[in-house]
Formats: C-alpha cells, sequence, structure tokens
C-alpha cells in the first residue's frame, strides 16, 4: 500500500530519493548547495548550486546566481543562470539576467530580458559553398562577397 509503486511519477521530484522544498514566506541569504530535486516558492539572494533539477515557483523570487542541471522557472528571477542539461521558463516567469544552457525553452507570455549563450553551434554537414543565404541567395563567387551578404543585419519577417 505504501511502496514505491504507489507513488505519483509525474512532475519533476516525485518519487526521487532527494526532495527539498522552501515554501512561501521563506526568506533565505547566502550560499546554498543542493543535491537532488529543489522547489523554491519563497525569496532566495545569494548562490545557488545544484547537481540535479531547481523549480521556482510563481511566488518565488531570486536574485544572484543559479548552478545547475536542470533549471525550470514559473518565478522571478534577477541574476545568472548556468544549466547543464536545460532551462525552462514557464508562463508567468521574469528571467532578468543571463543565461547559459545548451537547451533553453520559453513559453509564450513569459518575459526575459538579457543574453542567452546556448554554447557552440552545432557543426552543419555541408560545405559553405552549398548553403542558401537566409536572404535566399545561393552561394556566392567569393569570399569577399560572402562577408559582405553575412554581415548585413537580419531582418525578421
Amino acid at each position: 500500500m505504501w511502496g514505491d509503486k504507489d507513488k505519483s511519477k509525474e512532475g519533476p521530484g516525485f518519487g526521487q530519493e532527494f526532495y527539498t522544498f522552501l515554501g512561501k514566506g521563506v526568506d533565505f541569504k547566502g550560499k546554498a548547495q543542493f543535491e537532488g530535486t529543489v522547489r523554491v516558492d519563497g525569496n532566495f539572494e545569494g548562490e545557488i548550486t545544484i547537481d540535479d533539477t531547481l523549480i521556482i515557483g510563481e511566488t518565488a523570487f531570486i536574485k544572484g546566481t543559479i548552478t545547475g542541471g536542470t533549471i525550470v522557472s514559473s518565478g522571478r528571477i534577477e541574476g545568472v543562470i548556468t544549466a547543464n542539461k536545460k532551462i525552462q521558463l514557464l508562463k508567468p516567469a521574469v528571467l532578468i539576467g543571463d543565461v547559459h544552457t545548451p537547451m533553453f525553452a520559453m513559453e509564450e507570455g513569459v518575459y526575459f530580458q538579457g543574453e542567452c549563450d546556448m554554447g557552440v553551434a552545432p557543426k552543419l554537414d555541408m560545405d559553405v559553398e552549398d548553403r542558401v543565404l537566409s536572404n535566399g541567395q545561393g552561394k556566392t563567387s567569393s569570399a569577399k562577397e560572402s562577408t559582405k551578404v553575412a554581415s548585413e543585419p537580419l531582418s525578421l519577417k
């Protein structure tokens, strides 16, 4: 009746060995290092380091630096976030700061102000001469022309 098979596996952190919760109304300043999955619904100022998943609830406000595996936020963050797996922002999240991660997802309705660094661009399988440029032109005959086209600002339509 109370065994592992009865535990809900829906959602991050449930059914895992480590699960830490900083509830609404909790104010914390300083450095914190966690193992497993952590959910924050209160206020945190400082540095968070986590080896697994950090879930930031709608009522949470975090000001500082976050380093972890996967970071999922619906709350407000002001600072730098680094994730070695992914960062996911869910409505109504607010993120004012920089993001460093290989995977970044953001729902419609999220506010993000900052820079996003997703690491080294993936290697393309084709040669430069075989690519079609974003403005619809084919390959160019000289490197000078290619540089000229690439340096023009991109227009979003």
